[in-house]
């Protein structure tokens, strides 16, 4: 079984973060893993994506041609990266800041406002964990469980982080289960 995903957005909405979560978790769940991060000329404001690669067997390729799943946080992320969607697979989008045209009818979209969202909770720059929990119910080897571990693990230098990027999940959880 595998998971294959994109995470894209901005330089600066902690695509990077939200790929290196998914691969702690990988890791924590004893899974093959591949992340691998790609960034823009900028640092802050460019373009940002990663992809993350969790099995329970060998992987033998880091290329994700057509992704099982992907989140993206912008709407240049979404014009970018709806097309290496597999048919049958899941795409979350930021829904503040993409508005969608396009629309592909062979794969699950989850619209979700995550930055109004993440305004609601207080804190803007934690939309990519409600995306995040918007996707994990869509995922096969990770799940709510192994994503707190990862935090808890990613978060011990600023403890002060953890406890807001959990309620963002949870936040994203609940949108979809609505």
């Amino acid at each position: 079984m595998m998971d294959k995903v994109i995470l894209a957005g901005f330089g600066g909405q902690g695509v990077m973060f939200l790929g290196k979560v998914l691969a702690y978790a990988g890791m924590g769940a004893d899974l093959e893993l591949c992340w691998i991060p790609s960034y823009g000329p900028e640092m802050r404001g460019g373009t940002a994506n990663c992809s993350v690669i969790l099995s329970d067997e060998e992987i033998y390729s880091h290329v994700i041609d057509y992704a099982d799943a992907a989140i993206v946080l912008n709407k240049p992320a979404y014009d970018k990266f709806a097309p290496r969607i597999k048919s049958g697979g899941v795409l979350v989008v930021n829904s503040s800041l993409a508005k969608l045209d396009n629309v592909r009818d062979d794969i699950k979209i989850i619209e979700i406002p995550a930055t109004d969202i993440a305004n609601e909770i207080g804190n803007t720059s934690i939309a990519n964990m409600v995306c995040l929990g918007a996707l994990l119910p869509n995922l096969k080897l990770v799940d709510l469980e192994k994503v707190e571990k990862a935090m808890n693990e990613l978060t011990k230098k600023k403890p002060e982080l953890l406890e807001g990027n959990l309620t963002a999940i949870q936040k994203g959880i609940s949108f979809v289960k609505a």
